[in-house]
């Protein structure tokens, strides 16, 4: 299961471990326990304080293993072989069960220790998932630290059967104490608050108490991130409020044109961003959403206040607006009815729970062919649909997409609604935009890829926007209100990529510090008479 350097590095980081530790295996014949099998054994030969066991009654799922904490409470299970991205996740799973402290805020530990009640969560996952790591990790965290809190990660493609049954169409998919508790990535933080009510009141607290800054970002993602490196070098005090850190970089799958960098995947690269801006004074502020800009006035001291949607608000002398964008919806009926249960749009992600059955893939354009070509070789039929007249993707994309014998293109069509029987979709309505004709694809999944809509909603009637929602900016990133500039996705910048994104933020926080050097100039002294 592990090459040469694999083995080299677990076994350098399985020296951590400081806590004797026990791998409990629960197996069956078959493929799948035998690869199992035959990766446990390899990672308890590499340690002394690991023992492996197995008890092939412990678990209904096989193949499935647990790893506990000898003599304690502690311990965390897998279902399935946690290879490709939920590999990390298995290191740290070792690591963790064994002693090696975690990385997570003091004080959001200390929240999870504090958590009084019983907490039974089941994660299902996709090995090609880049978001599911991100949450089973959380989750196993949060089994290691509260023996009252237990953790199961489920790799669905493996469990079909199961899937089907609670019908889980999108990963990851967490069930907390039987019940679905949410879907899509999400930090620990982010579980957290859900479980602790009070979590949102204390934040607010916190907030309201902070001095205004030099130079307030709004966004985590690469323009974000520029920004604040930017302003924080400048020795100017700099905040950073984020829903996410990392923004839409957190759901792409493979990175392969930042330069320098021949390949990396989003959410590593979201983890480098914030590490590279801990690396200097900034205030980190994360899971706040902006809900409302309020200029500078005569009585604020020249401050711009941005509200937030826990009722508290943070001031500023500037700010740099880098909201980036989100996956653009089809609007139609059935669309959010069927989101999650159907409606899908990372077919990284989900795609292995379509295995075997039919699907449409909306948007001709790269994305959107690149999504039905990697489909094509898991689900047994895609059906391509575009609006226009013809693809817009790169022509060898669409010469590899024409070759695949499980693949239909449909252009000159629009999609009109999404159907189900209340549980999942089962059908997609799309009209003939030549002729006007109606048809009907009986299909079970639906993954839209129509480009991407900036999250400046909460702009409207603050600054000037665009005809399509983006910030209007200049070539310095100014806005139309003074104090106030932009970057990245969000604003009317050509070409939404990642390196150009961090230029516009490190040109947004050089204009806001040239601001400030400027706003608080003294007044020109009157000439002598």
């Amino acid at each position: 299961m592990l090459d040469d350097t694999l083995k080299t590095q677990l076994k350098t980081y399985l020296e951590k471990v400081t806590h004797p530790i026990e791998i409990v295996a629960s197996l069956e014949e078959g493929e799948k326990s035998q690869e199992l099998d035959v990766l446990l054994h390899d990672i308890a030969s590499m340690s002394d304080k690991i023992t492996l066991v197995r008890r092939d009654g412990d678990d209904v799922r096989k193949p499935s293993f647990a790893i506990n904490r000898l003599g304690t409470d502690i311990g965390v299970r897998f279902a399935g072989i946690p290879m490709g991205h939920e590999f990390t996740s298995l290191v740290l799973a070792l690591l963790q069960v064994g002693g090696h402290p975690s990385k997570a805020a003091q004080d959001v530990i200390e929240q999870v220790q504090g958590l009084d009640g019983d907490y039974r969560f089941e994660t299902y996952y996709s090995l090609s998932c880049q978001s599911c790591p991100d949450v089973v990790q959380a989750l196993n965290l949060m089994s290691v630290l509260n023996p009252r809190i237990e953790h199961v990660a489920i790799d669905g493609a493996l469990f079909q059967d199961e899937v089907d049954a609670r019908q889980v169409m999108s990963v990851p998919t967490v069930f907390l104490n039987g019940e679905v508790f949410d879907q899509g990535r999400m930090s620990l933080e982010q579980i957290v608050a859900r479980i602790d009510r009070g979590t949102e009141k204390r934040d607010a607290e916190k907030l309201r108490a902070k001095e205004a800054f030099d130079v307030l970002v709004i966004g985590g993602g690469p323009a974000g991130a520029a920004a604040a490196i930017y302003a924080a070098r400048k020795g100017i005090r700099t905040g950073i409020a984020a829903e996410r850190f990392g923004g839409q970089v957190l759901d792409t799958m493979a990175i392969e044109n930042f330069v320098s960098v021949q390949y990396t995947e989003g959410p590593q690269f979201a983890t480098a961003l914030e590490q590279h801006v801990r690396e200097y004074d900034v205030d980190i502020m994360n899971l706040q959403r902006a809900q409302k800009l309020v200029p500078a006035s005569a009585g604020s001291d020249g401050l711009v206040e941005v509200q937030l949607a826990n009722g508290a608000s943070l001031k500023s002398k500037s700010v740099v607006l880098s909201t980036g964008a989100r996956w653009r919806q089809m609007g139609v009926p059935g669309e959010d009815q069927y989101r999650n249960k159907g409606v899908a749009y990372c077919p990284h992600c989900d795609g292995p729970l379509f295995k075997g059955k039919r699907v449409a893939v909306i948007g001709g354009g790269n994305s959107g062919v690149e999504a039905a070509i990697d489909l094509a070789g898991i689900v047994a039929h895609v059906t391509l649909i575009e609006f226009d007249s013809q693809l817009r993707a790169d022509e060898v994309l669409q010469r590899k997409l024409r070759s695949l014998p499980n693949v239909d293109v449909i252009v000159s069509a629009q999609t009109t609604e999404v159907l189900g029987d209340g549980h999942k979709v089962n059908e997609l309505v799309y009209r003939d935009r030549s002729s006007g004709e109606s048809h009907t694809i009986a299909l079970e999944g639906v993954f839209v890829q129509i480009g991407l809509l900036p999250n400046t909603e909460w702009l409207k009637g603050a600054i000037e926007l665009s005809p399509r929602g983006e910030i209007v900016i200049d070539e310095r990133g100014q806005t139309s209100m003074p104090g106030v500039f932009a970057a990245g996705d969000a604003t009317t910048v050509p070409y939404k990529q990642i390196v150009v994104a961090m230029g516009a933020g490190s040109t947004a926080a050089l204009s806001a510090f040239d601001h400030l050097i400027r706003s608080s100039a003294p007044a020109e002294q009157a000439a002598a008479a």
